[in-house]
Order: C-alpha cells, then structure tokens, then sequence
C-alpha cells in the first residue's frame, strides 16, 4: 500500500537544520527537567512507601481523604484520584513509611517472646515461661517467625504479643499459628501499615464510608526503592550500548552514533514530558522507554537499510539527495507501521487507567518521537560524521568511480 505516488521524493534535509535546532531544544528541556526542576515524581517503585488503593463506597474528595490520613497518624501523604467511570471514588494513598515495626518494637517483641541471644541475659519476668530459640521478622514488619525448643503455647503467645505497646495482631481464627510442627515453629500475622491505614481511614471517615479491604496493597522499603531506581538506569544505558554495538557491526562505525543518540532522543522526550506533567515515573515508564527503545532503533535500522542500499544504485547522487531518496521510499511504511500502532496505544490511552494509561502515554510520546527521530536525527548525524571525519566518504566514493567510469574532454576525443 502507497500513501504517497511512486517515484516522489520529498527534500526532507532541505529543513534540517529547524528541526536539529527543535531536537536539541525539546532534548535540552527534558534533561533539565529530569535533573533540576521540577524534580521526577518516582512511585513507590524507586521511592519507597506504602501505597493503597481504595475505592470508597461514598463521594469524597481527596483534601478530607489527605486529612484523614494525617489524623491517622501519617505523615506526608500523597493521595490520587484514579480515572476509572465504574468507580468514581476510587483513590489511590501513598505515605512513606513501610514497616510496621522500628528497632524499638522489635527488642520489646523479643523481650515479650523471651528470646534472648547468645550474649544476651534473659529478662526475669519470663522464668517459668516458654523460651523462643528463634525470631525473625519479615522486612515489612507484618510478619514474625519465632521457633520453639518444644510444642509452642499459641494462646501465650497471641497475649505477649499483645504486651507491646503499638503492635497488632492480624484479625483471624489461626493467628499465631503452627507452620512446621517438626521445627514447632510458628509464625505471628501482625497488622501491616496498610492495614492501620485501612483502620485509621475508617476511624475518621467511619465504617459507612471506607470498604472493608482495599483493592490493593503495596510497599516498597526505601534502600529496595533506590536499588531499583539503579538497576532501571542500568538498564537503559546497556540497551543503548548494545544496540549502538549491532548497528556498528550491521553497517559500519558511521551509522552507529546517529542511531543511538536518536534512542537517547526519544528516552529523554518521554521522561521530560513525564516529568513537566507531574507523571509518574515507576517501573512500567521505564518498561515503556525500554519498548520505544526497541521500537525506534527497528525504524532507524529500515531507513539506514534503504540509505546503504541507495548508496549502491545512485553512484551520482550526494549524501543528502541518497537520505531524501531513501527516506521519500520508506514514508509510506514508516506512516502505516506508526499509525497502526498507535491506534492500538491510543485504545489503552482512552480508556485505561492508572498504570496502563500512563504506559500508554509513555509508547504515544515515544513512538511519535521514535518515527520523528530516524528522519530528523539520526540520518542528518549520519551525513555530517560522514563529511566531518570520513572526508564525505560514503557519497564522495560513489562520485569519483562514476567520473572515472565517464571519458572526460580532449582525452575522450583522443581516445576515440
């Protein structure tokens, strides 16, 4: 299928240096908004935090929501409204602490359940009690593994739990209850952040208002959090180096740079807009960069393709005229791959919510960016590396052996 008539080439270098200028300034924007103002919004994934979502039975809006929490005992919390027609009251709460249990509460457990370490004296008020060998706690502070040197007492040891001031157990016919009966270990389900977020929202909105569970439950702790961050920059950055490797060896060293800073073009666009808009940027942004990534580079690889190729055929032509050429070839293609995915994007666009539509969002940007990029960017840097360090070698070439394939002036005349 042809959207433009066969043989019609487009002089799409004539404007190149408008939109070289436009990239370098959208590209300048982004990374100044990514790295000095305003600064990302990370999710929960690279930040850390509990995150809920409630869809509350009742209208409310997100202030009372915000106090509430704040009342709860809280602090800084980050409350969303969720798009979503089927539930409009649907709400999405993130506060920073993640672990129901500080170092403080964790020595009084131990105390409660008569553990004690090696280099550690037991407390008189367990003598005559039963003694744990073993406790652990769970990084999210929900959760307590203790072991017994005999069959444990779970009534005694629901009551010593009970002890310590700030700490719940989880609501439950078998809770503590026996995991290993060989090991007579047992394991404690205590209340989690998100579960006194859940008490303290139907404390200060009341029962009428809060459902009973929340649609989800989330937590990410702050040294998880910044891992992740790490590992998704990582990530990125190993992509780009091996796919500047592939164009290298599938075309030669003068293609590669243009190809890859396209790629560092269109990462930044998304995560410049992400950041101008107040969008999160959580692990399925960075899912969304790694797919343009791919994305774009397979455009860039057809157009490099057809240029490499025209190279060959059009011995005459110089370097710009062989881009506008091969770009001009490859229009119609590049239109009706990039249209028909974007259509399917924008259904997710429309009608998504939460995470798929900023997922969405992220492909929209970057696949417009993407298409954009291998005319504008990565084929116009091909063509100066080209003239700056290889003497215009890929063009130049073809020019010289056409001219020595021609006889020229007096010395064509002598030889005939």
């Amino acid at each position: 299928m042809e959207l433009f008539k066969h043989g019609k080439v487009w002089d799409f270098m004539a404007v190149r240096a408008y939109w070289i200028g436009f990239s370098l300034l959208a590209a300048g924007i982004s990374l100044f908004a990514a790295t000095v103002w305003p600064l990302p919004t990370y999710g929960t994934d690279f930040k850390g935090g509990t995150e809920v979502e409630v869809n509350f039975t009742k209208t409310i809006d997100a202030a009372a929501i915000r106090s509430a929490v704040h009342r709860a005992g809280f602090s800084e919390p980050d409350v969303v409204s969720v798009t979503d027609p089927a539930n409009p009251n649907r709400f999405l709460i993130r506060v920073q602490e993640t672990s129901n249990l500080d170092e403080h509460k964790r020595e009084a457990l131990q105390k409660a359940l008569c553990y004690a370490a090696e280099d550690e004296t037991l407390d008189p008020s367990c003598a005559g009690k039963q003694r744990a060998s073993e406790v652990k706690f769970s990084p999210g502070g929900d959760k307590i593994t203790a072991r017994y040197d005999q069959e444990p007492q779970l009534s005694a040891i629901g009551t010593a739990v009970h002890t310590v001031a700030g700490v719940e157990l989880r609501p439950g016919g078998k809770n503590p209850q026996v995991v290993s009966q060989r090991d007579h270990k047992v394991e404690i389900q205590l209340k989690s952040k998100g579960d006194q977020l859940m008490d303290g929202l139907r404390r200060e909105l009341g029962a009428d208002r809060v459902p009973e569970n929340p649609l989800r439950v989330e937590w990410v702790g702050p040294k998880a959090g910044k891992q992740l961050r790490d590992a998704a920059v990582k990530s990125v950055a190993i992509a780009i180096v091996f796919i500047m490797a592939y164009v290298a060896f599938r075309f030669d060293l003068r293609f590669a740079p243009g190809g890859v800073v396209a790629l560092v073009h269109d990462a930044l666009v998304v995560v410049g807009v992400f950041v101008l808009f107040k969008k999160e940027i959580t692990l399925s942004t960075i899912a969304a960069v790694l797919t343009i990534v791919g994305y774009s580079i397979n455009d860039t690889v057809v157009v490099y393709d057809r240029i490499r190729e025209n190279l060959g055929k059009h011995r005459g032509k110089t370097f710009a005229q062989i881009i506008n050429l091969s770009v001009s070839e490859t229009l119609s293609r590049t239109l009706l791959t990039s249209g028909a995915t974007l259509l399917s994007i924008l259904a997710f666009f429309v009608w998504g919510t939460g995470v798929i539509k900023d997922f969405a969002l992220a492909l929209l940007i970057g696949i417009v960016a993407g298409t954009y990029s291998s005319i504008y960017v990565a084929a116009p840097l091909t063509e100066w590396i080209d003239k700056r360090f290889f003497g215009g070698a890929a063009s130049g070439g073809a020019r010289r052996a056409a001219g020595a394939a021609r006889p020229q002036g007096k010395k064509a005349a002598a030889v005939v």
